[in-house]
């Protein structure tokens, strides 16, 4: 029985362990999304910018108005950039996390099929003292009904 125990006990430790690392697999892809969603607004307000400006028509502006608007463009780009950067530092985080867990999961079933292993072994040692004891109650059910009668008949005489 004390090898069934720290088998549940294995098996409560490895599933606490899986919950954990589902929930920071959870967090990673919230963490990418909210990236995802930043580097739209990037790309969006980059692309927003660059119509203005195009569609505007750039004549007659000042060459520091001009100077200016290339620089704020070169800025958003190295945004659009570090945010690239972000994005596939939480895509290796996603797929480290994703790893952690299907080992988490992995452990949890090899614990479940030890338990079932076990949980069969201890059934047929079971079954193997039962059909034992039912064999030595027969025998003994046996011996007493053959010397029943003839502890009687040797009352009867």
């Amino acid at each position: 029985m004390s090898g069934l125990k720290s088998v549940l006990l294995a098996i409560e430790h490895a599933s606490l362990r899986r919950d954990e690392l589902a929930k920071a697999v959870a967090r990673v892809e919230r963490s990418q999304n909210f990236a995802r969603d930043q580097m739209a607004q990037l790309k969006g307000y980059a692309a927003d910018t660059d119509a203005r400006w195009t569609g505007s028509g750039a004549r007659g502006l000042s060459l520091e108005l001009v100077r200016h608007q290339y620089q704020f463009m070169d800025r958003l780009q190295q945004a659009v950039e570090l945010q690239s950067g972000v994005l596939a530092n939480t895509a290796r985080q996603l797929e480290l996390a994703k790893a952690n867990l299907l080992q988490a999961e992995i452990r949890l079933s090899g614990l479940n099929q030890i338990l079932k292993s076990r949980q069969t072994v201890m059934l047929s040692q079971q079954r193997r003292r039962d059909q034992r004891q039912t064999d030595e109650f027969a025998a003994l059910q046996y011996t007493r009904n053959r010397a029943l009668p003839m502890s009687g008949e040797k009352h009867d005489h």
